[in-house]
């Protein structure tokens, strides 16, 4: 009985050890040989592999083989994925698993590793799906998409507005880089409108929007702007600024006062006009979004104080036009192209004043003595 035990012990462990050579062989020969990507049907591994560590990634492979070719994870689900620069595989195949997309991160991270795809994934943007496979999510991850995003700079927001929107809306631009690229004209535009000497391009940065590649920076933001302002704004406007005795920046400056104080579409040629008839009078402009520009940001985040007091009406700012006559010192937002065309082509009228409608309809009465407009005051 015990030799019968012995004998079988015997081949038993010589059908162990023929197996174990046989799977030592094949793996030596897919290493050592380097047989076709057909044979293997895993494909050609990296060359940077050491020995050992080829053959445990082949053996894993092999043994997931049928795994390497089947859906990561739901064919209903969608990533959109962002790789930034320098950030290694690992973490990259970390997010997939966070989100649910790749179920088995592991198999991803050695089959990236065995063919040397986790030092080529180039960083960008993507869209990977649940029925990609393991093998098509590595190709994909080589080639990143250049995808344009939509960014809308809205008619009279002030320049912290926009810098602030664009770092909420994660597009890679942050709001201190946007300030500063947007605190002074680029080489480029030089000759596009006489600038005083350390005004911002606050009213330049036309509203709009638009489409940034994926890796647009602050600088390339800014250009785009003047370049669509600088298209926009024709020749013939430039001209009809000059005919209202307004130089391009003066013109850009009553337009953003005119873009705060208009709240229906039609009347915007009409605020124009009391404001360019108060000009060639010497009459204080006397409008509330200049104190509400020089007043800045308010406690509880916004930037256009209402109601105004009595009191915000003396803060000592050049761009208070209740205390100093003229324009305010520069544009206190950016104005959209109604409004500039409003300073181009104001309606004629002998309007001095005007004031909110007591309707709450957005609309203004507009009176061209002093007494009227006292009448035309809410009871």
């Amino acid at each position: 009985m015990r030799q019968k035990r012995k004998r079988g012990c015997v081949i038993v462990g010589f059908v162990f050890v023929l197996g174990l050579m046989c799977i030592i062989a094949v793996v030596t020969s897919i290493v050592f040989l380097d047989l076709p990507e057909t044979m293997t049907h895993i494909g050609p591994a990296s060359d940077a592999l050491e020995p050992i560590e080829r053959v445990t990634l082949v053996a894993y492979l092999l043994y997931h083989l049928r795994d390497l070719d089947s859906s990561v994870g739901d064919p209903q689900q969608a990533f959109e994925l962002t790789i930034n620069q320098g950030e290694s595989a690992a973490a990259v195949v970390s997010q997939l698993e966070a989100s649910g997309l790749v179920q088995d991160g592991t198999l991803l991270r050695n089959y990236l590793r065995y063919r040397g795809l986790d030092i080529s994934i180039e960083a960008g943007g993507y869209l990977l799906t649940g029925d990609m496979t393991v093998r098509e999510i590595a190709e994909a991850l080589q080639r990143a998409e250049v995808r344009e995003r939509s960014f809308t700079v809205v008619e009279g927001w002030r320049r912290e507005q926009i810098a602030q929107a664009l770092e909420d809306a994660n597009l890679g631009i942050q709001s201190a880089d946007f300030l500063r690229s947007s605190s002074f004209l680029p080489a480029a535009y030089s000759s596009l409108v006489n600038l005083p000497q350390s005004a911002s391009l606050e009213g330049l940065l036309f509203p709009d929007t638009y489409s940034l590649d994926a890796d647009i920076s602050a600088e390339e933001l800014v250009l785009s702007m003047l370049k669509n302002f600088d298209q926009r704004v024709t020749e013939e406007l430039r001209q009809e600024f000059t005919n209202q005795g307004l130089s391009l920046y003066q013109a850009v400056t009553l337009a953003s006062i005119v873009e705060r104080e208009a709240r229906v579409a039609d009347e915007r040629a009409l605020i124009a006009s009391v404001f360019l008839n108060r000009l060639s009078l010497g009459m204080k402009l006397e409008a509330d979004p200049t104190v509400q520009y020089a007043m800045g940001q308010q406690p509880d985040g916004g930037w256009w104080k209402a109601p105004l007091s009595l009191e915000d009406l003396e803060i000592d700012s050049l761009y208070n036009t209740y205390l100093y006559y003229g324009l305010s010192v520069g544009p206190i937002c950016n104005p959209g192209l109604d409004s500039l065309r409003a300073v181009a082509f104001p309606v004629s009228t002998s309007y001095l004043y005007f004031r909110a409608s007591c309707d709450g309809s957005g609309r203004h009465s507009f009176a061209e003595s002093f007494e009227e407009h006292q009448m035309n005051a809410c009871q």
